[in-house]
């Protein structure tokens, strides 16, 4: 019937009813015909409600039509077609509310296997994912759901099953991404890309690297919108937090903002980010920087991986950071988007309770047989090109040359876990680790002794353990890791448990675990009792091998007793609770203020700006103009009437006219407001006879062409330019790309055009001498957006508008309309004045007042325009209610005092 009717309409929504996962919707449906009730019912678990895809995203393979995602909050809707644009999210909180993490990564925290008879598959946690344990920070009553892939393939025909399965048992919701998919984006992209970049190897050549290869790309975001859909089904944006765990996963936040744009999200990358001049070469950055951006929180191990983040931003999208309080915020677009610094711990309850296991002391006692009269020293690294396993090997082979004396006693233990990906350079490193294994063992190596045991395997962590507790120093060379985690578990089993003999001293004896680390892995900087390397120095890091062995045991516990204290206080759960804390704490005013998106593409982003703030309606101030009998109207140059963009700064002809018919009305009191010199304001406004100017923000000031130039600083002395200037010629001529602009009562020195870090940099020492230099003269030093400027004190656009309210008070033509509008940091001055000039007297309480910035962001202003172009729109139409010319020479910029 449905399908045989047309015009179909649905108009309302009858109910919402929450039933444990499912939702029951019932809609009235007018058709030309008659009214139909339709009732639809959702099952969360894994009935995708929401396409993603914008037409701007590339279409991997074919996907079934699925139904939209309907409101939770009864109300009108117009159609069940998707709505791209606009955030689902309501103003009105869920009738049920569960405090809910949604955990997403690339792979779910379950391992996978078919059953023995080949009939469906049984399942298990891994115990090894540190997923898992990021509960453990969590409040007790806040429920987990993972969203994540299966490292198995799972036959189409089962998969709906299976994720009912791991939903109900596991509350784990598994991505399955198509084969094709799954190649160019985690082979592909992550592996053959990111991974390489952030671990600072750049593409130099096809057979170096790889080209990039868009296809794989398009594959990364067509994986990622996978992930977003399974999120969306289980999401009730109003209460769930989502957290983002990777660079598998890094434009995921911008599909989930563009549909919720109140939700509460935050992302942890777990490997390194390379600096500005690495990364700058993807191809893709601005996009991937972008929907990192669409996160509340983001979060890195440590200092250097946040900095990097942070100067990418700023030097290819202009965004400078904010330390407010101990915490560090990136201003975008209204939101403050948080900077998180914190390493990931260990698990302490998981190495302990292995440290307790039969077996694994069964086995310290074989391998204490076995190395019997040695010192081991432990390797355990995963088998890639980064870990610099080579050079470990080199390092020992170079100590034993330096140091004879540990020849036939040194033995060093390398585990190299499976290798993730493949390659030729794998194959090079692989091929150069057996040869100088092979000739350490050849060259030092004698009957029952072997300098180099190499185990290629996979070793259990209870296996693991057992080497731990024998070892006698620990050494890490990567040559660049996100994090690493072997030291933390080293030290923690040389600790052993309190009460058993379970460490690899004696009861009683001193605890030691000697570390040799690279300085480019993220342990490296909490670890400031180990010897710290440049694996590429081999003979560096032979006698680090060398110092670490031979220290004396005292040394060695007081480093240890340093590292057990940060390692056992700093676990996983810690890391987790930190990391949530500030989420919380980022998302706390998530719904208190206004946001809506903007933007296509990985271009979209959320506004977010105070609820009183909103634009502004012609027709609302079209109304106000035409019923009032006095009025002033300020307007800013640059950026409002003229584009920032512009080359050409002379007005056009269309804006003197506009300017010419609002000064021709009587009724009116035009200035333009304005931080250029004055000669260059008067000559273009000369046509405009009636026209107000305060230039150099106010320092000089006219009320119309007739009228002699007035000067309002509070001191007309100007030998501190004498002492001004020779100090911003010196940074001048340290900072290539800088100037100085010289005014009549000013001084500004401009970096745009300089190193957007250098300049900076520059800038806040300059304003710091400038202070210094300058203290005891009758100056402001300010620094605005690329500018330092030195002003005479008492200069300001908020004097200028308080001047003229007041002096069109004093002539009995108290003003009753107030528009103000300006676009940079010196207008909110204006702004500021206009909301306490009611207060004061100045203006009446029955004003109308319309302050308005230009562009969509944070102000005093109460309004907002877009651009210039709409400012010249809503001055047209104010133009076009304007009386005629007055008869008398009153008003319009001119005043009788």
């Amino acid at each position: 019937m449905i399908g045989n009717s047309t015009n179909k309409i649905l108009k309302k929504l009858i109910f919402d009813r929450y039933n444990g996962n499912d939702r029951a919707y019932l809609y009235l449906v007018n058709s030309s015909k008659k009214a139909i009730l339709v009732l639809i019912w959702v099952v969360r678990s894994y009935t995708n409600l929401l396409d993603l895809a914008s037409g701007n995203f590339p279409v991997m393979g074919r996907e079934k039509k699925r139904l939209p995602r309907v409101m939770t909050v009864a109300g009108v809707i117009s159609e069940l077609d998707d709505d791209q644009a606009n955030s689902v999210t309501s103003d009105v909180p869920s009738s049920v509310v569960v405090d809910r993490v949604i955990i997403v990564a690339n792979q779910l925290p379950v391992k996978a296997k078919r059953r023995p008879d080949n009939k469906g598959w049984s399942f298990s946690w891994d115990e090894d994912s540190l997923l898992l344990h990021i509960k453990d920070g969590l409040p007790d009553d806040m429920e987990v759901i993972y969203v994540g892939s299966l490292r198995v393939e799972v036959d189409s025909s089962e998969q709906d099953d299976v994720s009912q399965l791991l939903l109900d048992r596991f509350k784990c919701v598994p991505a399955f991404l198509p084969p094709d998919i799954l190649t160019r984006y985690y082979h592909g992209f992550c592996k053959q890309h990111l991974w390489p970049l952030f671990h600072y190897m750049i593409p130099y050549s096809a057979s170096h690297g790889g080209r990039f290869d868009r296809s794989w790309w398009e594959a990364y975001v067509a994986a990622n919108k996978i992930f977003s859909q399974k999120v969306i089904e289980v999401i009730n944006p109003d209460d769930d937090y989502v957290w983002i765990h990777d660079y598998h996963l890094m434009v995921l936040p911008t599909f989930l903002r563009r549909r919720f744009n109140r939700l509460r999200m935050g992302f942890f990358l777990h490997s390194p980010f390379p600096s500005s001049e690495i990364y700058r070469t993807l191809p893709v950055r601005e996009e991937i920087l972008k929907a990192l951006l669409n996160s509340d929180l983001i979060g890195f191990h440590t200092f250097d991986y946040a900095r990097h983040f942070l100067s990418c931003c700023s030097r290819m999208l202009g965004l400078e950071y904010q330390s407010k309080r101990g915490y560090i915020g990136l201003e975008y677009y209204g939101r403050t988007v948080g900077i998180k610094i914190m390493p990931v711990g260990i698990h302490m309850g998981q190495i302990e309770s292995v440290l307790r296991l039969a077996d694994k002391d069964w086995r310290v006692g074989e391998l204490k047989q076995q190395f019997e009269g040695k010192t081991v020293l432990l390797g355990v690294d995963d088998m890639d090109i980064f870990k610099g396993v080579d050079l470990k090997l080199l390092a020992l082979e170079q100590m034993l040359k330096q140091h004879p004396k540990w020849q036939g006693r040194a033995v060093l233990v390398q585990i190299a876990n499976p290798a993730r990906g493949s390659g030729k350079d794998l194959e090079e490193i692989q091929a150069e680790m057996q040869a100088t294994r092979k000739r350490i063992n050849d060259t030092f190596g004698s009957p029952g002794y072997e300098p180099v045991v190499f185990i290629d395997r996979p070793v259990s962590l209870s296996e693991r353990v057992a080497y731990y507790s024998v070892a006698e120093c620990v050494v890490v060379t990567a040559v660049r890791d996100g994090m690493n985690l072997t030291p933390y578990e080293y030290i923690v089993c040389r600790q052993g448990i309190s009460g058993s003999d379970s460490s690899s001293e004696s009861s009683g004896g001193p605890k030691k675990s000697m570390l040799v680390v690279s300085e480019f892995i993220g342990c490296s900087p909490s670890l400031s009792g180990a010897i710290r390397v440049n694996p590429w120095n081999v003979e560096a890091t032979a006698e680090a091998m060398n110092e670490a062995i031979s220290m004396a045991d005292a040394e060695k516990q007081l480093r240890h007793d340093k590292h057990y204290k940060y390692v056992s206080t700093h676990d996983v759960a810690y890391w987790s609770r930190s990391f949530f804390q500030d989420m919380e704490r980022t998302c706390q005013d998530h719904f208190r203020r206004r946001c809506w998106g903007i933007g296509l593409s990985f271009g979209f982003r959320v506004v977010a700006l105070d609820p009183n703030f909103r634009k502004l309606s012609i027709d609302a101030i079209v109304s106000a103009y035409s019923r009032s009998k006095s009025r002033a109207i300020l307007l800013d140059y640059d950026g409002t009437v003229m584009p920032q963009t512009s080359i050409n700064k002379k007005p056009s002809q269309e804006v003197i006219l506009l300017i010419n018919t609002l000064c021709g009305d009587a009724r009116n009191t035009v200035f333009v407001v304005s931080g250029r010199g004055r000669e260059s304001l008067g000559k273009w406004f000369s046509p405009c006879k009636k026209l107000g100017i305060a230039a150099e923000h106010g320092y000089f000031m006219r009320w119309s062409e007739d009228k002699e130039w007035e000067t309002c600083g509070q001191s007309n002395d100007f030998g501190w330019v004498q002492m001004a200037e020779p100090v911003m010629r010196l940074y001048t001529e340290a900072t290539d790309g800088s100037s100085i602009e010289k005014k009549e009562s000013a001084l500004v020195w401009h970096h745009r055009d300089a190193d957007p870090g250098f300049g900076s940099s520059q800038a806040k020492e300059m304003l710091d001498h400038l202070e210094s230099v300058l203290a005891n003269e009758p100056v402001a030093v300010k620094s605005g957006q690329f500018i330092v400027e030195v002003k005479p004190q008492g200069v300001s656009k908020g004097i200028v508008a308080e001047k003229i309210f007041t002096s069109m008070a004093e002539i009995g033509k108290q003003a009753d309309f107030v528009l103000c509008i300006g676009d940079d940091r010196s207008d909110e001055d204006m702004f500021e004045i206009i909301g306490n000039a009611m207060n004061s007297g100045v203006l009446s309480a029955n004003t109308s007042l319309f302050a308005c910035t230009v562009g969509q962001k944070p102000s005093k202003a109460k309004y907002y325009l877009d651009d210039t172009t709409e400012v010249v729109v809503m001055l047209e139409a104010l133009a076009e209610v304007s009386g005629p010319p007055p008869s008398t020479e009153v008003g319009s910029g001119s005043r009788t005092l």
